[in-house]
């Protein structure tokens, strides 16, 4: 059976990252998610994805800049599909609050050894309030992340993104404990699945838009697949 992921939410449906993200990708009965970290100002967990503002808001500068009193002000409409309602950048916080995912990959981005270290706590800190550590993976690309994550957070489990093969993911996730192999579509042949599944590794592949490569890696036999459009590949795998 493979599971499915909303990616950013649904991103190919509502704007990324976005509270309305989540719940269009919940109403699809998709109870998974997939969502990017950033921290604010003032240590706050943002969801959004790039480092910058620029793609997704009307604003400029860096998240890092911007308290997140004033993050949640700015509209993230910009750049994805048309919305009439504003969307604001969301707090981790009122995701956790509003939306009862059965699990979420929280994807952090390359963070300088002090900020992994800052992110991943704070990451914990919250998933532990909100009654959350057995729902959560922390996966990142960055080897400073899970470095922190394995020693900090130990008991949160954690996932290597691997999105080019020139170092052998299955060997860096081994190396960092990971549970997860969120992988690029295109580095997924039967071997390298067969291979990491025999390691333990539940392997997640993204980002999967095509019903015929939604059905494809399904009959591969990957565990997850992340799908901007939650509906749709709920619809294609029904029978999966």
């Amino acid at each position: 059976m493979t599971i499915i992921y909303g990616h950013r939410g649904a991103k190919g449906e509502a704007p990324e990252n976005t509270l309305t993200s989540f719940q269009e990708c919940f109403k699809h009965g998709v109870k998974r998610c997939e969502l990017d970290l950033h921290l604010s100002r003032d240590g706050e967990l943002m969801v959004i994805h790039d480092p910058t503002l620029k793609r997704t808001t009307d604003r400029r500068g860096k998240v890092v800049e911007h308290d997140a009193a004033d993050l949640v002000t700015y509209d993230a409409r910009k750049g994805g599909p048309g919305w009439v309602q504003p969307c604001p950048i969301p707090r981790l916080e009122e995701l956790f609050e509003k939306c009862p995912f059965d699990h979420w990959q929280l994807e952090v981005k390359s963070a300088s050894r002090t900020r992994a270290a800052t992110t991943v706590l704070a990451i914990r800190e919250m998933a532990q309030r909100h009654g959350l550590l057995d729902k959560v993976t922390i996966t990142s690309s960055s080897r400073e992340v899970l470095r922190a994550a394995l020693e900090l957070t130990p008991d949160i489990s954690r996932g290597l993104v691997a999105e080019y093969a020139w170092l052998d993911p299955l060997k860096v996730a081994q190396g960092y404990g990971c549970e997860i192999l969120a992988l690029n579509w295109t580095l997924c042949t039967p071997e390298r699945l067969k291979k990491a599944q025999n390691q333990g590794l539940h392997v997640s592949v993204w980002t999967v838009n095509e019903p015929a490569l939604m059905r494809r890696l399904a009959d591969f036999g990957v565990d997850s697949l992340i799908t901007d459009f939650p509906g749709l590949a709920s619809a294609t795998l029904g029978k999966y």
